[in-house]
Formats: structure tokens, sequence, C-alpha cells
């Protein structure tokens, strides 16, 4: 992210991305809300990747440097909210849930116009209210600080369907398990069987809104069965790879 765009206000509007489109490295000076009603939205700052489905938003605190690409058609909706308006307290990038009213609530908003109407700052104050309700989401694939670890993220990265040992990628990296094991929970604040599922739920998001078959994503994404990947799935998600709306069968 070399060169950043400074915007002081962060834009209320909806914007189409073809899949593979982007919108690069920028920051404002407001929070704001990025919703994608169709395809698969990442979001990538410093400390890592957010990735958000249809029934998930990402909440973007003021400041933030960050970066966004479409996995699929993407529908965007964006909302911007002054520092004032931070309704769970956020102060890192954040994947919410979006159920059916909020959904709603963030299209209508950024679909209305941009003006000081009462309906407008009532539509507000029930989308905030709504915010308050909305769980976090563990759909964070943190960066590693540590060049050691960092090289087998990015082993992984490249592979996700690799699923060698930590102590067997060890001794790829020249380390032992236990150095590799301690620096993900210092380092990443999760276990390497979390981060490695982390990276295979995001990499199967994107090769979902790909149009890409669930078997084949279970293949590619390291499951050792597609009833296995259709478990954590449905676990993470609360409903099927199969019945994901960019799915393919």
């Amino acid at each position: 992210m070399t060169q950043i765009r400074h915007m002081s206000v962060a834009p209320t509007r909806t914007q189409r991305l073809v899949s593979g489109g982007a919108i690069d490295a920028h920051r404002h000076d407001d929070h704001q809300i990025v919703y994608a009603a169709s395809g698969v939205l990442t979001v990538t700052t410093s400390a890592g990747t957010w990735v958000a489905p249809a029934t998930r938003a990402i909440w973007i605190p003021a400041g933030i440097v960050h970066a966004h690409k479409a996995h699929g058609e993407l529908d965007l909706h964006l909302v911007g909210l002054p520092t004032i308006d931070n309704p769970l307290g956020l102060a890192a990038p954040t994947v919410l849930a979006v159920g059916p009213l909020l959904r709603e609530l963030i299209i209508a908003y950024t679909g209305a116009p941009d003006d000081d109407s009462a309906e407008r700052t009532r539509l507000r104050a029930v989308l905030l209210d709504r915010l308050r309700a909305s769980p976090q989401q563990p759909l964070h694939l943190p960066t590693p600080a540590s060049p050691l670890l960092r090289t087998l993220c990015e082993i992984l990265q490249a592979d996700p369907a690799d699923t060698r040992t930590l102590a067997q990628m060890g001794h790829q990296v020249g380390a032992s398990d236990r150095t590799l094991s301690r620096l993900f929970r210092s380092d990443l604040g999760m276990t390497f069987p979390q981060w490695r599922t982390q990276l295979r739920l995001q990499r199967a998001l994107v090769l979902l809104a790909e149009k890409t078959p669930v078997t084949t994503v279970a293949h590619r994404c390291g499951w050792s069965s597609t009833s296995a990947f259709i478990d954590v799935f449905h676990r993470t998600f609360g409903h099927t790879p199969g019945s994901h709306p960019t799915a393919s069968t």
C-alpha cells in the first residue's frame, strides 16, 4: 500500500464492482460500514484481511488505511458515519453479522437522498440500533509481524490444501513446532489450526464467489472430505456452502 489516498469524509453510496475489481488503498476521517449485497468482499489492511459474504458487513474505523477487492460481481453499499457514531465501540476492522432487517436498512440508507430530512434521520437511528445488536464474527486473517511466521503463512496462503503438521512445516522454515506454536499465540492471538481454518474459510468464500463447485472448493482448501468442509462452513456461517448465494453445485 504505497499510494494512499486521504478522504476527509467517508462516502455513503452504492457502487458496482466487477469480479476482480478493486478500490485502492485509502483512509478517511469517518467510520465506514462496507456491505456487499452480492458477491464476496475482502478488505485488507496492514494488520490482515477481513472477508464478508452477503450475510456479513465490515466495520472500518476512522483513519485505518484499507483496500477493497471484489470476488464475484459485487453490489457494494458504503455507509459513512462520523466518529461520534460508533455503536459497538470498535477500534479495529471487524466483521459483523447482517440479518434481513439490517441488510434492508443498509440498502435503504445508501439508496436514499443524502439530505437532512426527518425520514433519513429516523432511518439512520434505526440502522445504528441494529448495529448495536449485530454480533461480531471471527472472519479475520491476521498478518504476522514475525519474519519466521510470515514465511510459514505465505507457504500456506499459496496452497491452503497443504496438510502438513506444524512440526513438518517447521522443518522447512527452520524452527521447532514449539517455537512456531508460541509465535502463533503471541503474534496472531490464535493457534495454528485456528489460523489455518480461517485461511481455508476465506479462500472457500472466494472460490464459491467465483462459481467453483462445492466439492472442488473442499479439495482446493484442504478439507479431508466434502462433508467435513460442509460441516465447518455450516457451523461458521449458519448455512451450507451449497445454499450460499454465489455457490455452484
